[in-house]
């Protein structure tokens, strides 16, 4: 559809709302927020706005709503299915400023906050009471609370206890049609009415803009084990993940990490590490709890289950700097990857026990099509990212040839039981491929939900579907 192009007037409007130090509209802060961490896309806006509270967003929203004026909501932009992209030009409306936690209630385990505090910020100052909020993205450094809502986003924590959506008790949001609403309540059990919370939850910022969070929190684990584990055989490093929990025992994180990522991320970090030869993957894996002999004895069990994959010799983190180096190995994969070559990342998943016929298809598919992947993830709940290097494949195949086997790939993982996308979500990239796991009546239902919240298709257009 055709959208209103921002002039002078709306200019002017937008600056009285949120003053002159908060509206940009530079050819250098314009490109800053061209794009994302989506491979190398890039879209000009026309204005980016930083709007200070909520009340000036529902400002922006209704008078965006009357104009026909397209509006892209964003926070750090460390999104990977260009979630954030300004596909439309448009306004680029940024939650940057609503960087406050409200409130740590400890005595009902809840915090307020905004969306544009810092996922280990909130992490870190919820831990300092004795508690804890477990989704870590891989990005949680610099990745905003309000982007975890938008694509629900997940971590190596996951496993044991949960994706954002498991976490987020009541939202308030901002409308597209500029109403300010509150979609449930701060309480552990609701059962009252429709769940608005969770529809919002892992909608990418396509039905409203999120400006209060109210998160519930736990107890924090006081004590961990970690263990990097090798094996000979990628396949039989999957193989072993669902016999880790067939014996009765729940990591709190499990990852699996192909060699070639950490021959990538060794040399693209200070990292150093040791690796055999004939080692082709990895499994990294943590326990945690408050009593060591419980936990020694989970390793223990875990240890004699992986001998039967043929696992080599284990490596058991000894200090606190050796757990922290593990785990910016595993964190830095992404990173690596994209820093040797062009790339696509798809972010499939699967039941856990089918992981490894899921690895062997990607790997014949690349054959097949002619690229070369990289494998790494969170193996204890089935999500495998692939990352789909260019290497050596012409422009053209690049183009006409890659789509067919990225469509392969996800037939592949429909077929093992599995889905698009794990934690980054559909965005503008996987758009194209929501047909294979969803009927006609199936979007046209989403696609109505879109229509109720946002009428004129104003806020993220382009995203999700086609």
């Amino acid at each position: 559809m055709g959208y209103k192009k921002i002039n002078k007037e709306d200019v002017l409007y937008f600056q009285s709302v949120v003053g002159n130090s908060n509206i940009f509209y530079s050819e250098e802060v314009l490109k800053e927020y061209s794009h994302d961490e989506t491979e190398d896309l890039s879209f000009l806006p026309q204005v980016v706005v930083k709007p200070q509270n909520t009340s000036k967003i529902s400002e922006i929203m209704k008078y965006c709503n009357i104009h026909n004026i397209p509006v892209t909501p964003c926070g750090a932009r460390t999104g990977l299915s260009g979630g954030s992209l300004p596909v439309e030009s448009g306004l680029v409306l940024s939650l940057e400023k609503l960087n406050s936690i409200v409130e740590i209630d400890e005595r009902n385990l809840q915090a307020t906050v905004e969306p544009g505090v810092i996922n280990e910020f909130f992490q870190n100052k919820v831990k300092d009471k004795g508690l804890f909020y477990p989704p870590d993205p891989a990005s949680k450094g610099s990745c905003m609370l309000g982007g975890n809502i938008a694509a629900n986003s997940g971590g190596p924590k996951a496993l044991k206890y949960g994706v954002t959506k498991d976490y987020v008790l009541n939202l308030e949001v901002v409308l597209p049609t500029g109403e300010i609403i509150c979609t449930g309540a701060n309480v552990l059990k609701n059962s009252t009415g429709y769940n608005l919370t969770q529809l919002m939850v892992g909608s990418e910022g396509t039905l409203g803009i999120i400006t209060k969070i109210v998160f519930r929190l736990i107890p924090l684990p006081t004590k961990d084990i970690t263990m990097l584990v090798p094996f000979n055989s990628a396949e039989r490093a999957c193989e072993a993940v669902s016999a880790v929990f067939r014996a009765g025992i729940t990591p709190s994180a499990l990852e699996f990490i192909e060699r070639d990522a950490i021959d990538w991320t060794l040399k693209h970090t200070d990292i150093s590490m040791n690796i055999e030869d004939g080692v082709e993957a990895h499994l990294l894996i943590e326990v945690d709890g408050d009593n060591f002999d419980v936990l020694y004895s989970d390793c223990e069990k875990i240890v004699k289950v992986l001998e039967e994959f043929e696992s080599g010799e284990i490596l058991i983190a000894d200090s606190s700097t050796e757990k922290e180096n593990l785990w910016k190995l595993r964190r830095s994969v992404a990173e690596s990857v994209k820093a040797n070559s062009v790339y696509k990342e798809e972010d499939t998943v699967v039941p856990r026990a089918e992981l490894a016929k899921l690895l062997k298809g990607v790997k014949q598919i690349g054959k097949k099509y002619g690229f070369k992947s990289i494998c790494y993830g969170h193996a204890g709940d089935g999500n495998l990212h692939v990352n789909i290097l260019k290497g050596e494949m012409s422009d053209e195949n690049w183009k006409n040839e890659l789509p067919k086997g990225i469509r392969k790939i996800f037939e592949l993982t429909k077929s093992l039981g599995g889905t698009l996308s794990g934690e980054h979500g559909i965005g503008l990239v996987q758009k194209d491929y929501m047909d294979i796991v969803f009927s006609d009546k199936e979007i046209e239902l989403q696609k109505g939900i879109k229509k109720l919240f946002d009428p004129n298709n104003i806020l993220n257009p382009g995203k999700i579907f086609v």
